[in-house]
């Protein structure tokens, strides 16, 4: 059972220190199904290339399992476990490079912060889904996949391919984050556990899944699977996930709205956004449109009572929220004509999804400034390299007018939600970055009453294909 981890940054040898395993020496450590060793096939500053060798022992697997009653199956003794990779390799992970996938390097923490380009290759990957599955499980964390179906025999191609996927994952991420994806991620593949799932399992879903399983689009699957579909340890860890036993995420999000509301009711801006995103929309003649973090609903409300918009997708990472649109818009009341024009997708805006390919625009209305400034690259990626719509519509507040609302105290943003909020300048510099970087052009326009000291209340981007 074989996983190995590459990186080309240099000096790559580096990669030793996040680990916290000398590239010139072999480390081995017995673990209750065999032998864990790790090793260096290659160590030089241009490449460093890190191996995870499980030595399975299945005849004490079977001993310890069977306590010495006879067995009348072989299949105990002539089994995949000493070749694919399992859930025993996510106990190998943990036991090895437990403090790595914790971020922690005493040495190079600076190194353990930042985002390396990995390789992770895995000779012989159980995959029950096949390679849709693997790509849906990793694309949207920012992995580019290459997958090769191992045949059942070589020598007979007709019996077909087995479940077994020769697999190449790449990304640019922390050292802890992608050991953190494997170790939730590899025995859901797999759909087995060579362990009983207790209510600790929970505990270390949450621990490795920090930061984002929750925004997974598929969350409740790995849930489900990681947890060998026990309902209700399955639906314990998704309501903790998701802080449903903690509050009421509809009341937040409503409590959140109506304080940027009152903000701004007084100049009536959200009106003139939704206007003039509308606008923008009708002008490059937008059929089929994605509203993404559509929050309360009303652009999707908007553009549901225009016949020119033939398909709309509502796009948010929570649950509650698209309920929520689901009852605003009474969903479940529409005829079926119109029930057709339109659907509900929870995904996040910084992970690849490409259900989202293939629209001729999205609007992204006043939702960036709710992301954290280290996943704008990744939110970048995911729009305009992944979804990449023919438009994009965007708005954002702009942070020199809000000198301008009253009741508003100096230097404060307008939604205790902001983790920023862009001046004119900043604006225009992340836009036209990110525009040429795609291939896309950007024009900028401005919404509301113009200040001629502090411009608009709200400043809008229009990137075209």
């Amino acid at each position: 059972m074989l996983l190995t981890l590459t990186t080309t940054h240099r000096p790559a040898t580096d990669l030793g220190y996040l680990l916290h395993k000398n590239p010139a020496a072999l480390r081995s450590v017995d673990v209750w199904f065999g032998k864990a060793h790790v090793f260096y096939p290659e160590a030089t500053d241009e490449r460093c290339t890190a191996a995870l060798l499980i030595d399975v022992d299945p005849i004490g697997l079977v001993r310890r399992k069977s306590r010495g009653a006879e067995l009348a199956s072989l299949e105990p003794y002539v089994n995949d476990r000493p070749y694919a990779v399992s859930s025993f390799m996510s106990v190998a992970l943990a036991k090895l490079f437990g403090t790595a996938m914790a971020g922690r390097s005493a040495e190079r923490q600076e190194l353990a912060d930042s985002p390396l380009p990995l390789d992770v290759r895995i000779p012989a990957l159980p995959c029950r889904g096949g390679e849709e599955l693997l790509r849906r499980l990793f694309e949207p964390l920012g992995y580019d996949v290459s997958a090769t179906p191992i045949p059942l025999d070589e020598q007979f191609p007709e019996w077909g391919d087995s479940p077994y996927l020769e697999t190449q994952l790449q990304t640019t991420a922390r050292v802890a984050d992608v050991l953190n994806h494997l170790y939730v991620l590899l025995p859901v593949l797999d759909d087995a556990k060579h362990y009983w799932v207790s209510r600790d399992e929970i505990e270390k879903l949450l621990r490795r899944g920090e930061g984002w399983l929750r925004d997974h689009p598929e969350n409740e699957l790995i849930t489900r699977r990681y947890l060998r579909y026990q309902p209700r340890l399955a639906r314990e860890a998704l309501a903790r996930l998701l802080e449903e036993d903690q509050s009421d995420p509809d009341l937040e999000v409503r409590r959140h709205d109506e304080e940027e509301e009152q903000v701004e009711r007084r100049i009536g801006l959200g009106d003139q956004r939704m206007d003039a995103v509308l606008g923008a929309l009708k002008t490059v003649a937008a059929g089929r449109v994605l509203d993404l973090g559509c929050g309360d609903g009303r652009l999707l409300q908007a553009m549901l009572r225009d016949g020119s918009f033939e398909r709309i997708v509502g796009v948010d990472v929570s649950y509650a929220v698209l309920e929520r649109v689901a009852r605003r818009l009474r969903l479940q009341e529409m005829s079926p004509k119109q029930r057709e024009r339109i659907e509900l997708v929870q995904s996040s805006l910084t992970y690849k999804d490409r259900r989202l390919q293939g629209y001729d625009a999205a609007a992204v209305v006043e939702v960036v400034e709710h992301l954290d400034p280290s996943r704008l690259d990744a939110f970048e990626g995911a729009l305009f390299g992944v979804a990449r719509p023919g438009t994009v519509v965007l708005t954002t507040p702009n942070a020199e007018y809000n000198v301008r609302f009253e009741g508003l105290p100096t230097g404060s943003m307008r939604h205790r939600d902001h983790r920023f909020e862009w001046t004119r300048a900043d604006f225009e510099t992340w836009a036209r970055g990110a525009a040429e970087r795609s291939g896309y052009a950007v024009r900028f326009e401005p919404v509301g009453p113009v200040d001629p000291e502090v411009g608009p209340p709200t400043q809008m981007a229009v990137f075209t294909r």
